[in-house]
């Protein structure tokens, strides 16, 4: 990686970090199930409380009060994305529901998520 190559990751982790302190209202370092669903709507995601929670322990790390740190954020918000992408690429008419295959499911998760 060059320096430009360089330059380009550290602001785009910086702007990373700066979304999940805005979101971490009560600056413990960590979001919390609240806090996630909070920045889910403000960055335009309608998304179920149980589907939060869900991924909410799929991604915490350990503790009495599951919460996600900024990489595990990251992590996430870019997942959302880009199979938000996808789902939309299929949504033509912009309605919310697509009619897919089982194996052009599996398609779009895997070139998605791997």
């Amino acid at each position: 990686m060059d320096v430009h190559g360089f330059s380009a990751l550290l602001r785009f982790i910086q702007q990373w970090r700066n979304l999940f302190q805005q979101f971490d209202r009560d600056q413990s370092g960590s979001i919390s199930f609240d806090e996630l669903q909070q920045a889910f709507s403000q960055m335009g995601y309608n998304l179920s409380p149980q589907f939060s929670q869900l991924l909410l322990s799929r991604y915490a790390q350990g503790s009495s009060a599951p919460s996600i740190q900024l990489d595990r954020f990251i992590h996430i918000c870019m997942q959302l994305q880009s199979l938000t992408d996808a789902f939309r690429e299929k949504d033509t008419a912009m309605v919310g529901n697509v009619r897919l295959g089982y194996e052009d499911f599996l398609t779009m998760v895997m070139t998605r998520m791997l």
